[in-house]
């Protein structure tokens, strides 16, 4: 199976030199890579030229947006933006982040997941985080979920669900939307893929709020807002968050900010959560 990897890149001198390095190095290695220089003040072009030199299947699109990085909407323009400039001869679209570094047999698991069942629609491994000398799960969300750092999703899947949605909520939304259409999502437990940089380290105080409005857009209604903004709010340990996630919501409710969703959608996405709920307290 043939697979495209894009990667948007907004001031990654320092990394996204380890993450191609990974990439080249891959027992199964990709057909195309797209690196979307998005407004980068520092050297990110100049060190994926130098991979592109060697390793022809490499190419870099600039890209000038707003510099401010809102979480959802930058990545996903950005990602869109390299997406555009593929063929459509793949079977494994990807998309990752520029500051990851890959076991070398990452991406030849992740097709042999796909292989082995054509209802495969998304596949992944987990991110790993230093701490302490020790690289240790970024534990931000259940096992059963990808991380928005390295989606791979089946060609069929990603045409499905419409692709990527530019705004905060599209790497729960693209699952959810998975669940929907009947397609499998496999987590590999086996692949660690080292995330150099924790989610979240550049969000502002503006972005805070964009998590309640994400749980309004997927459709989650009130209550399922409230159970699944105390839960982030404790696993990212800082409870006082829970507030801001919820004004983020009512916010969102009150300007009646459109949903990513169809309102059929929404409802299947509420019967699921409460599903999943309702295992996680018997």
């Amino acid at each position: 199976m043939k697979y495209y990897i894009v990667i948007p890149a907004h001031n990654e001198q320092d990394l996204i030199g380890l993450t191609l390095q990974s990439l080249v190095t891959q027992t199964v290695l990709p057909s195309k890579v797209v690196v979307v220089n998005d407004n980068s003040t520092d050297k990110t072009e100049e060190v994926v030229l130098s991979f592109a030199k060697e390793n022809p299947f490499i190419s870099v699109v600039n890209k000038t947006s707003d510099a401010i990085h809102m979480p959802g909407s930058k990545v996903i323009q950005a990602f869109q933006k390299g997406y555009e400039t593929l063929d459509s001869d793949y079977d494994i679209i990807v998309k990752i982040d520029g500051d990851l570094i890959f076991p070398s047999n990452y991406f030849e698991t992740i097709i042999k997941h796909f292989e082995s069942d054509p209802r495969v629609g998304m596949a992944g491994g987990f991110c790993y985080i230093e701490k302490n000398g020790g690289w240790i799960l970024e534990n931000l969300t259940d096992k059963d979920h990808i991380r928005g750092a390295l989606k791979a999703y089946r060609k069929e899947t990603f045409q499905q669900i419409g692709g990527l949605r530019p705004a905060m909520g599209w790497d729960t939304v693209d699952e959810l939307l998975c669940k929907y259409y009947d397609w499998k999502i496999i987590t590999d437990e086996s692949l660690h893929v080292k995330h150099l940089k924790p989610t979240g380290a550049n969000y502002n105080k503006i972005a805070r709020y964009k998590q309640g409005e994400a749980f309004y857009t997927l459709g989650y209604g009130f209550w399922i807002t409230a159970i699944a903004s105390a839960k982030l709010a404790m696993m990212k340990k800082k409870p006082f968050l829970f507030l801001d996630y919820i004004k983020g919501f009512w916010k969102a409710k009150k300007n009646k900010t459109p949903l990513l969703v169809t309102p059929e959608q929404a409802k299947f996405i509420r019967k699921y959560r409460f599903q999943k709920m309702k295992q996680k307290l018997i």
